[in-house]
């Protein structure tokens, strides 16, 4: 019998790594961020990873070596860019359309970010993982939309609002759990765009173009 001491990462991590299909890691990745978003991240261990997909714990420590790393690996493998490919020609469109594109995944994200948040504080290798596969790429892509309104002429690129659309369309996500209840679905957030950054950005509603641009008035 193996004893538990044996069975620790400190032993398996020193052995060869196994070889695990891309299926099967896969796999392991989606049980592993799963019971985080259902159970929270401390209570989240190798040994239930493990019982999950029928392997040993050990070849989880061969693979990863702690439950940190491996719940770094599993994000970073998970990282998705949700905004790619908005480009409606129209800023206020594509705002519109990344809102519905963060309801859409809104419960399952913010369910994960928020089951991740005091490990994220702890551990800064966690931390970075969490801003490479969940945040980084997507404000890179919301910047993206911004950029091209710009350059079509729909917005000055000194407006003074425009830093601030990530951080609201990303604020609301957290805060209406916590304020409401209740995650931010694609109405929510398209009403949310409509009446707060719309408005901030000084597009209309209608047409996507700048007030100041369709009046005549310099921008």
């Amino acid at each position: 019998m193996t004893s538990q001491a044996e069975d620790g990462p400190d032993t398996v991590a020193a052995s060869r790594r196994s070889k695990i299909t891309p299926e099967r890691e896969r796999e392991f990745f989606d049980a592993v961020l799963e019971q985080i978003r259902e159970c929270g991240y401390d209570s989240v261990s190798m040994e239930g990873v493990a019982t999950s997909t029928r392997c040993s714990k050990s070849t989880l420590y061969r693979q990863w070596g702690t439950k940190p790393q491996f719940v770094a690996a599993a994000l970073r493998a998970n990282r998705r860019v949700h905004f790619t490919g908005i480009d409606t020609g129209s800023l206020a469109e594509d705002l519109r359309q990344a809102a519905r594109a963060a309801g859409a995944w809104s419960a399952k994200d913010t369910k994960l970010v928020s089951a991740l948040g005091h490990a994220v504080i702890q551990d800064s290798e966690l931390a970075q993982a969490v801003r490479e596969a969940l945040v980084h790429p997507e404000i890179a892509a919301l910047e993206d939309i911004l950029r091209r309104g710009v350059e079509r002429g729909e917005i000055a690129a000194d407006h003074p609002a425009l830093p601030y659309v990530p951080a609201q369309i990303f604020g609301v996500l957290r805060a209406r759990p916590v304020l409401e209840g209740c995650y931010a679905d694609p109405d929510y957030l398209v009403r949310f765009v409509e009446a707060a950054v719309l408005p901030a950005l000084g597009l209309s509603g209608g047409s996507g173009r700048s007030e100041a641009t369709a009046t005549g008035q310099p921008t």
